[in-house]
């Protein structure tokens, strides 16, 4: 059995495959969430069940987190029945959720205060990587605590690197989320372009996804549009909460944010038009319904 004991808290679309990916590697794992459902699942898979985060906490050595919000981010770690109410002195504590670098601050003062460490380590690869464990991990944070988590991180990612003193796990991850939702706009607006005027999306597809022009947004959606597949794996929601935390961290450090500015626009136009909830490559919808077109497969 791998060493330590590590918590779980937050088991949605990331964190149930994160968890069951260090159940493999042998880990004794205690999960809390919200919602009941998927702690049964994971029980029935081997982890041990926990009433609150503070409990979690309390049989711990590692208590990791991956939430929706920052709001949800500083409930878990800084509120009564909390991480900070029941952590101790030697732990270490790891949020894998996208916030703010303040928000990251506030744990990793809460973390300090009860003797712990805490390292900010957002990841990427979607649900997909964290079912395979393929996820990169992005970490931010004392250099020992990081090789400290070394062997939890690689039972989750194959990709995992320090990126340097707190925060900076976040800031590299805001980066990545920004060219998310740019290079998500920039993908439905050229193929519905490319479709209004004539072009075969697929043959698009087959000629720009290896050309200078391509991206890792344009080879996932576009497969999707071409479907009509818009499962939410990650929603438009998620990416409008992404893009207003870098806007708002953007105008903070006095950066020029334009592009990021109309993709924030878009995505928001996206969720009044009651596509919140879908795929981000639902995106190309609203833009369509202006163009009068659709990005799909000619018929035979």
């Amino acid at each position: 059995m791998a060493s330590g004991k590590v918590g779980f808290i937050g088991l949605g679309k990331m964190g149930r495959p994160m968890t069951q990916q260090l159940l493999k590697a042998g880990f004794e794992v205690t999960v809390h969430n919200r919602s009941r459902g998927a702690v049964d699942e994971l029980v029935s898979e081997g982890a041990k069940p926990a009433g609150s985060p503070r409990e979690v906490a309390g049989a711990s050595d590692f208590v990791l987190t991956c939430l929706p919000t920052p709001a949800a981010v500083e409930e878990v770690y800084l509120e009564e029945n909390g991480v900070g109410a029941g952590g101790r002195s030697g732990q270490l504590w790891i949020d894998h959720s996208t916030v703010s670098p303040a928000t990251n601050a506030a744990c990793a003062e809460a973390a300090n205060a009860r003797g712990a460490a805490f390292l900010d380590a957002p990841v990427s690869g979607g649900p997909g990587g964290a079912q395979a464990g393929t996820l990169t991990i992005m970490v931010g944070g004392d250099a020992d605590a990081f090789a400290k988590a070394g062997p939890v991180f690689e039972a989750m990612g194959k990709n995992i690197k320090h990126c340097g003193g707190p925060g900076t796990g976040t800031i590299v991850k805001l980066v990545n989320q920004l060219l998310v939702g740019i290079h998500t706009v920039a993908a439905v607006e050229g193929f519905v372009m490319g479709v209004k005027a004539g072009a075969d999306p697929q043959v698009m597809l087959d000629l720009l996804g290896t050309s200078f022009g391509s991206s890792a947004m344009l080879n996932r959606h576009v497969p999707l549009m071409l479907e009509r597949k818009f499962d939410p794996a990650t929603p438009v929601n998620l990416v409008l909460k992404d893009l207003g935390l870098i806007s708002a961290f953007g105008q903070e450090l006095g950066v020029r944010m334009l592009l990021t500015a109309a993709s924030l626009e878009l995505f928001k136009e996206a969720r009044q038009l009651g596509f919140g909830d879908q795929d981000m490559s639902a995106m190309v919808q609203p833009a369509e319904r202006i163009a009068g077109v659709t990005v799909t497969r000619p018929e035979a």
